[in-house]
């Protein structure tokens, strides 16, 4: 379970393919820390550190991950936002997220207000009932309020600690990022759903 609050950006350094998976090494300044079987948020998506080298860890996504997230678009010198999971005694700054990415959007808009960012993304109309006025929601791991909500686009604003660091600084108009949408939410409309 994370909070959507990025720790720290690692960079991909190297992509192994093997079969329909990938594996990826990450250079970050939290790497060192980590310990084999942990869960880490890489840029939403909760994947699980194999192997620990220096100031580098090995994670791999299967083709389920892959198919569901923009991980395969993930290549050498690619930043991405980590996050290690929350401790039971932290606080939650965000909101519950849970590294299960549920599908991905594509940057429709930035705009630079004076000081801070404003980013339109372009989701899959299917899940629009997940996205309210004012909800939450995780881009790329990063907990953000949504507004100006429509059928398929939301907008996001971004203050410039954010900006500054996570990768959003390098979403521009065209790139595909993670989405995860609120599990409160979801289960809300979940047992709506089964109620009917």
């Amino acid at each position: 379970m994370f909070t959507g609050i990025v720790e720290t950006r690692g960079i991909i350094k190297q992509v192994i393919s093997n079969g329909s998976n990938k594996s990826f090494w990450i250079e970050s300044e939290i790497s060192n820390q980590l310990k084999i079987d942990q869960s880490v948020s890489h840029s939403g998506a909760c994947l699980t550190v194999e192997e620990v080298t220096g100031n580098r860890h090995k994670v791999t996504a299967i083709q389920e991950t892959l198919d569901k997230t923009n991980l395969g678009d993930w290549k050498k010198e690619t930043v991405i936002n980590l996050e290690r999971c929350l401790t039971l005694n932290g606080r939650l700054d965000g909101h519950w997220v849970q590294g299960h990415v549920d599908t991905t959007a594509v940057c429709t808009q930035r705009k630079e207000k004076a000081g801070s960012w404003v980013y339109e993304f372009e989701f899959p109309k299917k899940f629009n009932a997940f996205v309210i006025e004012k909800g939450s929601i995780a881009v790329n791991g990063i907990s953000l309020t949504v507004f100006d909500v429509k059928k398929k686009t939301f907008r996001v604003a971004i203050i410039p600690y954010t900006f500054n660091h996570t990768n959003i600084q390098f979403t521009k108009k065209g790139d595909k990022i993670n989405l995860e949408f609120d599990m409160i939410g979801k289960y809300i409309l979940r047992k709506l759903f089964l109620s009917k």
